[in-house]
């Protein structure tokens, strides 16, 4: 069953902060500690030659593999590597502190723990990582029966009764609130140089629709019909039969971004003016061999620090704001979505191999890791599918090995690898923009995934060739991206 969040402010008064404030930080240190004694039993766990050789079977193939992760899983439980442990684990812990951690929050944060190994044993983890002072910024309960409580306007938790800012003349919070509520979420956010306080309810089944309050229309609305999505590391190209677009993801983040890199040079002095014996003359750091380099932070640094924290926060509501708003238009397009299966993790990787250019010059092995941190192309995805998944829906991720968007020709039914400089295709005196024409095929990609649907194509390609030539039209003379071209 789906479900959606929406978040309020909470009303606190300064002894109420102290008291979340300690909470978090309980809540870290039951992590930290869940951590300690986890990481032992993993130590001792793949020393067994039976645990290594199983893992050295392994051959990448998911059906062949399949018994050999049964038997990794029933080792891994022996060890006490499962999250009904972790939660037996917590539960000790959590009796020292219950006066302000219930059971319930504390077994949350036992299952938090345990995604973290989840992803190590399974997915694409490399490491289980300690939480640092002030990082545990939320913690959650597991029903609204027991532990963080809403009721009447109010949070109630271990003693604690927060009022909540709930707008009745909003619809959409009139609305929600009359919903089903799962659990809740207390969450603290760096604002301006403080802390402030949220309620994150988790309702039961789908969200409200918004609706306008003068005209009483629904804003946001699923479209009928076919979209094709090429999405790369800062732009996304969307074809339909009605609309064709190239836009930039997050375009407002860029001069944060910029603000970011100036805050961050002002740090790098104020620690160097500071810490003159941690640095060689040649201003690298030094090595203090197994001693931790120590760091001592003017008053001038601390602001800087908090200013950057703020940046950050600033940032990344922007950039889900501008993702929420891409999303409501693409499926307003349609509502079968089609993209290309992309593994942006791969992308973020630096390259392994030291090559050279035509001129004798060293490549950077730095490849899309800062674009993929500041445009977060997977959130995007993740929101569109999240929002069609309201209606019954969901994003149809194409083959792309198989089908090759980015290289068929429709016309003559040819595949031609093209670089990535190369921006724009020409078909007998058509000029085409790469990445909108892409957008167009995967839109009619064939039932199998694999393949385009020729008829299709033929059919749709008069209208698409007008819709892009209004967008490139839109688009010349304005200051655009060069990956774009126009």
């Amino acid at each position: 069953m789906a479900n959606f969040v929406v978040e309020f402010p909470l009303r606190t008064l300064k002894y109420q902060e102290d008291i979340l404030n300690r909470r978090f930080e309980i809540g870290r240190q039951i992590y930290n500690a869940l951590v300690n004694v986890t990481q032992k039993r993993y130590k001792e766990m793949v020393k067994t030659k039976r645990y290594r050789a199983l893992l050295s079977s392994l051959t990448g193939n998911k059906k062949l593999d399949k018994e050999i992760w049964k038997q990794i899983s029933n080792i891994c439980k022996q060890y006490g590597m499962s999250e009904y442990s972790f939660h037996k684990d917590v539960k000790l812990m959590q009796k020292h502190f219950k006066e302000n951690i219930d059971s319930f929050t504390a077994q949350k944060i036992a299952t938090e723990l345990w995604k973290s190994y989840d992803d190590f044993f399974y997915g694409n983890g490399k490491k289980v990582y300690y939480k640092r002072y002030g990082e545990l910024n939320s913690l959650e309960g597991k029903s609204n029966t027991s532990g963080i409580r809403f009721k009447d306007d109010t949070i109630l938790w271990n003693g604690l009764e927060i009022p909540v800012v709930i707008d009745y003349d909003n619809y959409y919070e009139y609305q929600a609130i009359q919903s089903q509520i799962c659990y809740n979420r207390i969450v603290r956010k760096y604002v301006r140089n403080k802390y402030k306080y949220y309620v994150q309810i988790v309702f039961k089944g789908n969200p409200p629709l918004k609706v306008d309050i003068e005209t009483g229309e629904i804003k946001h609305y699923i479209g009928n019909g076919d979209v094709g999505l090429d999405i790369g590391t800062r732009t996304i190209a969307i074809s339909s039969q009605s609309d064709v677009k190239i836009l930039e993801l997050a375009d407002r983040i860029q001069n944060i971004e910029n603000q970011k890199q100036k805050l961050l040079r002002k740090m790098d002095r104020s620690r160097r003016a500071t810490n003159p014996d941690n640095y060689n003359e040649d201003g690298t750091i030094k090595k203090q061999g197994n001693k931790k380099v120590r760091w001592n932070k003017s008053n001038h640094y601390i602001k800087y620090q908090n200013e950057l924290k703020e940046l950050y926060r600033k940032q990344a509501d922007i950039r889900k704001y501008q993702h929420e708003c891409l999303a409501n238009y693409i499926i307003s397009l349609g509502n079968k979505v089609y993209v290309e299966k992309m593994n942006f993790a791969g992308l973020q990787k630096r390259a392994k191999n030291t090559e050279k250019n035509d001129k004798g010059k060293f490549k950077r092995k730095k490849r899309f890791g800062k674009s993929l941190a500041n445009k977060a192309p997977s959130m995007l995805l993740n929101i569109i599918n999240r929002k069609l998944g309201y209606y019954g829906e969901k994003l149809i991720e194409i083959n792309t090995l198989e089908a090759k968007a980015s290289q068929f020709n429709h016309f003559d039914g040819t595949y031609t690898k093209k670089s990535l400089s190369q921006r724009w295709n020409d078909f007998d005196g058509i000029r085409i923009q790469r990445d909108m024409y892409s957008a167009f095929r995967i839109m009619n990609i064939s039932d199998d995934l694999k393949s385009f649907d020729i008829d299709k194509c033929n059919e749709r390609f008069e209208n698409f060739y007008q819709l892009h030539n209004l967008e490139v039209t839109r688009l010349t003379g304005k200051k655009n991206l060069s990956s774009i071209a126009i």
